[in-house]
């Protein structure tokens, strides 16, 4: 098998081996994945080691390696200055570091409790909505679950709609802990947004930026405009 790690702070996933194809997702630095596919072009098809997604990258934006890295901890700043390959890096909050790159790094949590994952969760407060993004310089909503879950120690897929079929079922909103998903549906009943929700009536959540806003039963409420945003389909537990 063939192996690699992105040396970037920031590497786009796209549908198709085209520049101009649609970012679905993003590797941070550090991150690795397995090669399925390579083109004469200097694209590869592959699968993330983390959550099994799928997707076309760069080769010249990632390093061949032989077998898979067991992280140290993740880069714990919003920014962090490291030093790779002889050479100054700055690597984002969540990126993958390993024995000797970066001396601050901060340890996998592998317990959650409150503290840690509110902690976590507001270091992305105020991060600009991107699509397909997964880091402080710009994050999507499942992007956003996803990377809060991992820095704390927990797997999520990496679509919402893929994440709802994660955990157990929480059945009123009035029995919902923090960190628990919440998840929202369009008119045609497809789910399309997810948030961590940090009691019975708060949720942050990537829209528009990362944000904190008022939940009920029927869905989000935006905390400035009073408008309602999203609808709630579903909340499940991952913890």
């Amino acid at each position: 098998m063939a192996y690699v790690m992105c040396t970037l702070p920031v590497a786009p996933i796209r549908k198709s081996a085209d520049h101009r194809s649609e970012m679905s997702s993003q590797f941070l630095f550090g991150e690795t994945a397995e090669v399925m596919e390579e083109n004469k072009e200097g694209w590869a098809y592959i699968k993330c080691s983390w959550d099994g997604y799928y997707g076309w990258v760069r080769l010249n934006q990632f390093t061949k390696i032989n077998e898979l890295p067991d992280a140290a901890g993740y880069a714990s700043d919003w920014v962090n200055e490291i030093n790779y390959a002889g050479e100054k890096l700055i690597v984002p909050y969540g990126s993958s570091i390993y024995a000797g790159q970066f001396s601050t790094s901060a340890p996998l949590h592998k317990n959650i409790h409150k503290k840690n994952l509110e902690s976590i969760a507001f270091a992305f407060l105020n991060t600009a909505y991107c699509w397909g993004g997964r880091s402080v310089f710009g994050i999507d909503c499942s992007g956003f679950a996803q990377m809060v879950f991992k820095i704390a120690g927990i797997s999520l897929l990496r679509d919402a709609h893929m994440q709802a079929q994660q955990g157990v079922v929480v059945d009123l909103l009035q029995e919902a802990k923090c960190g628990d998903l919440a998840f929202f549906e369009e008119p045609a009943g497809i789910i399309s947004h997810v948030g961590i929700l940090l009691s019975p009536t708060q949720i942050i959540h990537a829209s528009g930026q990362v944000r904190v806003d008022t939940i009920d039963d029927s869905g989000i409420i935006h905390r400035n405009t009073g408008k309602r945003t999203h609808k709630l389909r579903i909340i499940k537990r991952v913890l």
